[in-house]
């Protein structure tokens, strides 16, 4: 399995001419896999070799701005490059428990309408992953009100077993994101390649002895 990685940003806080606000690719087999978002990302793919309409996941690490505030301006981005397709595959997003309604919120004020489907899969963090006064419980974050038009997407919980959460699997690798602690709710993200045996040539053995 072939993977390539490429830093889009590498900065904090804010951005800067000479550096990126937080972003990662993870190329894997003429897919584009974004780790986190920040202002600017979609400038940065510019630059590089990457193509943006290759992206089919998307994972953010946490909910603090310099981390996903570009989220919402590179998705309708990649609207603006897309044709309407019902057939398309959904691109899939990742992050912490909010999420889903943060960039149904942004597109509906700003009255985005992406040409594609998106599933946002929210990670149910633990009280444990940040300090108690800074811990929000965004399970009831619009109060029992049904958003229309918000994305589907599965909502994770921890598994207990594993210490994770599984987050995709197919026939090469498994995905899962583990609990950092930070400031707020952060997650980690493993990407584990499954074995591979390998092929042997018995009867070549035999010849040879």
């Amino acid at each position: 399995m072939s993977l390539e990685i490429t830093f889009l940003g590498t900065g904090s806080a804010f951005p800067s001419p000479e550096r990126g606000a937080p972003a990662l690719v993870l190329r894997r087999e003429g897919q584009c896999w974004l780790f986190d978002c920040g202002e600017g990302t979609q400038t940065q793919l510019m630059r590089s070799h990457l193509r943006a309409a290759r992206i089919t996941k998307i994972f953010i690490t946490h909910l603090h701005g310099d981390h996903f505030f570009g989220l919402p301006g590179l998705l309708c981005t990649l609207s603006l490059q897309s044709s309407p397709d019902a057939s398309k595959a959904p691109v899939d997003i990742y992050g912490p428990l909010g999420l889903r309604s943060f960039l149904w919120r942004s597109l509906e004020l700003s009255h985005s309408q992406l040409l594609f489907p998106y599933t946002v899969h929210e990670l149910v963090p633990t009280r444990d992953q940040c300090p108690a006064e800074e811990f929000k419980d965004f399970s009831g974050w619009d109060g029992g009100e049904a958003l229309p038009q918000a994305p589907p997407g599965r909502v994770l919980h921890l598994d207990p077993g594993e210490d994770s959460y599984l987050l995709l699997e197919d026939e090469q690798l498994v995905v899962r994101a583990f609990r950092l602690f930070h400031r707020v709710p952060s997650f980690g993200f493993v990407l584990e390649e499954k074995p591979r045996p390998g092929k042997l040539n018995v009867q070549k053995l035999k010849d040879l002895g």
